[in-house]
């Protein structure tokens, strides 16, 4: 080992023993997840601080009936005696006020709400009205790490009544819990609101179209997708056979085939698509992976042809449709934040953690 310790006076760069660039490194780690923590703590104090302020607030309105000239002048003293701290407008002290309204049991809320930002809160008292809707999406941006716009697309984009609404055969095909959480996983339609394709598009337009935007098409498809590939090769009997879209669900510990037609549905799509799951299962499928599960997206359906064409298969098969960009509402559209946001925000979810894995 080297002499880590610097000649006297000498003024060159001590040599450096050969662990220390573990050492380092793990200090490193450690000192970037305290950091992790110490702003998911302040963030909690935070959201918990403004719980309680709204409460009181809503107990001086509702025993000495404060109106607004008394919460303007709140305003004004709490922002002069703590200038440093801020958030004490009189608009987001009626935050605080729908918020500890919206939430009134502490025990349970600090469990789940207290994670997210204020920011999120907000979002959540403006656009949703229920305190059932709330906690959906309140727990879903907890699990899927949504930044406050991805949590305003998932709202606009209605993903609560989106989501479990596509047809499928899971509860005859697949045994419990696993029929439930995959029948949960699929989405009608699916918003592909970062795609324009035009009406003579083909599937390997659309296809292309996906993977060009793969980040806001995991986003769209949900928590607990892996990219296998696409158009990917299996060997079947000595003949060659592509699969559009492969995943494998960490979750569900399964593969999951997509298959995408610009097409109204066909009942020999679901025959197609039955023989590559068979393929999967039997080529792929290592021990420990449940059965693989397939996914049709089709430009329309009709759904009575799609029961009949699901009633005797035995292959678990999803059938959902999609919505293009220029299929949206344009009210919609307005509302939808950009692929560029969406990367842009994926990108620091990313980074963040990496950052607290590291």
């Amino acid at each position: 080992m080297s002499d880590p310790r610097l000649s006297e006076g000498s003024g060159d760069i001590p040599a450096l023993p050969d662990n220390y660039a573990a050492l380092l490194a793990d200090l490193k780690a450690r000192i970037g997840a305290a950091q992790v923590r110490a702003a998911v703590a302040v963030n909690t104090e935070l959201v918990t601080l403004y719980w309680q302020v709204g409460h009181a607030l809503n107990e001086r309105v509702r025993q000495a009936g404060w109106g607004a000239k008394v919460l303007d002048q709140l305003s004004r003293d709490l922002k002069m005696a703590f200038p440093e701290l801020g958030g004490f407008s009189p608009r987001n002290l009626r935050y605080m006020r729908q918020f500890a309204a919206a939430w009134p049991a502490p025990e349970f809320w600090q469990q789940v709400v207290a994670k997210l930002s204020w920011s999120h809160h907000v979002v959540l008292l403006e656009k949703l009205d229920t305190p059932e809707r709330r906690l959906w999406y309140a727990r879903a941006a907890l699990e899927g790490g949504w930044s406050r716009n991805i949590l305003v697309h998932q709202i606009e984009s209605r993903l609560l009544e989106r989501r479990g609404a596509a047809q499928t055969n899971f509860s005859r095909t697949l045994p419990a819990p696993q029929s439930e959480l995959a029948r949960d996983l699929l989405k009608n339609p699916y918003a592909f609101d970062f795609l324009t394709q035009g009406q003579t598009a083909h599937e390997r337009d659309l296809e292309r179209g996906l993977l060009a935007h793969l980040r806001a098409f995991l986003l769209e498809l949900g928590v607990g997708f892996a990219f296998m590939g696409n158009q990917y090769r299996l060997m079947v009997g000595g003949e060659e056979f592509f699969l559009d879209l492969l995943f494998y669900h960490a979750r569900l510990h399964c593969y999951v085939v997509i298959e995408l037609k610009v097409t109204e549905f066909r009942p020999e799509y679901a025959g197609k698509l039955s023989f590559y799951l068979t393929a999967v299962n039997r080529e792929l499928r290592g021990e420990g992976d449940a059965p693989t599960i397939g996914i049709l997206l089709c430009k329309t359906k009709n759904d009575v042809v799609v029961e009949y064409a699901l009633a005797e298969n035995t292959q678990p098969i999803g059938v959902s449709t999609y919505m293009l960009a220029d299929a949206l509402p344009q009210e919609l559209q307005d509302v939808l934040p950009t692929v560029e946001q969406l990367e842009a925000e994926l990108e620091r979810l990313e980074t963040g953690a990496g950052e607290e894995e590291g």
